[in-house]
């Protein structure tokens, strides 16, 4: 047990370190040396963990997924939530920071970007396929083409923040934006009782399930 925890505290080492290289340096000028000495471990300790830069991009990656957030009855307000509570841990977690940025990069030609995209697109169907057969949605609503919308607004939405002021207002943007989204596409009685607040992320955190240190949640299928 003391030699797996030592391990899953490695890992989330070495993500952090990548994390933060990735951040100030961009994926491409990024090096594996570079990393190891922010991280402080050996090159076998890191390949144990992963073979190459791009598998370490995709760790990163997956921290946007990180958490399991507790279930609701209502598997939009399940969506709200996600988009609130990444929007908070934007502000307040490196890793994630440079996992959207890795996203955003147009210059790290080498890194397939569109798989931090299809895990967030893919996380978003099921939500809302679950919330079309509970009959949450509008009868004429696509839920892979409003997949794809939310993934684009938000990534719009805080890139505009990001630009704006560093992300300090990114909450009640994303809030703006769930305003305007969900009427379109949310049958009224339930939309009537979705929480979409600025508070909503933390009473939300605050009871989400505790995840191991290093800990990451595989993309849904």
């Amino acid at each position: 047990m003391a030699r797996q925890q030592r391990a899953i505290r490695t890992r989330r080492t070495i993500l952090e370190a990548a994390a933060a290289v990735f951040d100030e340096r961009g994926y491409t000028s990024a090096t594996i040396g570079e990393i190891l000495d922010r991280a402080g471990v050996t090159k076998g300790a890191l390949y144990f963990h992963f073979g190459s830069k791009e598998e370490l991009a995709i760790g990163v990656f997956e921290e946007q997924l990180a958490i399991p957030l507790p279930p609701q009855s209502s598997k939009l307000q399940e969506l709200v939530d996600s988009g609130l509570v990444l929007a908070r841990r934007l502000r307040s977690e490196p890793l994630v920071r440079a996992s959207v940025g890795l996203a955003l990069d147009q210059g790290a030609m080498d890194l397939d970007r569109a798989q931090a995209f299809g895990m967030w697109f893919e996380q978003n169907v099921q939500r809302l396929a679950e919330a079309k057969a509970q009959g949450e949605l509008l009868q004429h609503v696509d839920v892979a083409e409003t997949a794809e919308l939310l993934v684009g607004s938000f990534s719009g939405v805080q890139l505009l923040s990001q630009l704006r002021c560093q992300r300090r207002d990114l909450e009640r943007r994303v809030v703006v934006m769930f305003e305007h989204f969900l009427p379109s596409i949310c049958v009224p009685a339930v939309l009537a009782r979705l929480d979409v607040s600025v508070e909503r992320a933390e009473r939300v955190l605050a009871e989400a399930p505790e995840v191991g240190e290093g800990q990451v949640l595989p993309a849904p299928a």
